[in-house]
């Protein structure tokens, strides 16, 4: 039996076609990231919504037990869940940044800077549940 000595070629793609493809595909990721930061944004920023308004009902029932609000976290029984500085998960840092017989107010502030801008987005709640955005990142 002789074997022939012909060469198979398989049909591919050269290296500079491959290439031009993924230029494109980066051109396309680069024009549609800065629209998505706006929307990262806003996604991380009910993390910071739920977490004060988790808050204020603890100062509420604190208040209902007391007489007044306290500006103790673990007084009050909340948690802090690991930050993303510690290790965990959470991007937002909780403080209660007044507290006294009748008013109480809370901030969650942004360990990240979302779009680079230099503004840490921050949140602020206070006794009457009203959830402003302070600080818009």
């Amino acid at each position: 039996m002789k074997i022939s000595s012909k060469t198979l070629w398989a049909k591919a793609y050269s290296m500079s076609e491959l290439l031009v493809v993924l230029c494109i595909i980066g051109i396309l990721i680069l024009l549609v990231l800065p629209n998505q930061t706006s929307v990262i944004a806003q996604a991380k920023a009910i993390e910071a919504q739920s977490m004060l308004n988790h808050l204020y009902g603890l100062q509420k029932s604190h208040f209902y037990r007391f007489s007044k609000y306290s500006n103790d976290l673990e007084a009050l029984g909340f948690e802090h869940a690991p930050t993303i500085n510690e290790g965990g998960q959470a991007i937002y840092r909780i403080e209660i940044i007044e507290a006294s017989v009748n008013s109480f107010k809370a901030r969650a502030v942004s360990l990240s800077d979302f779009d680079g801008d230099g503004n840490f987005n921050t949140w602020e709640i206070d006794q009457n549940k009203l959830l402003v955005e302070s600080v818009k990142d």
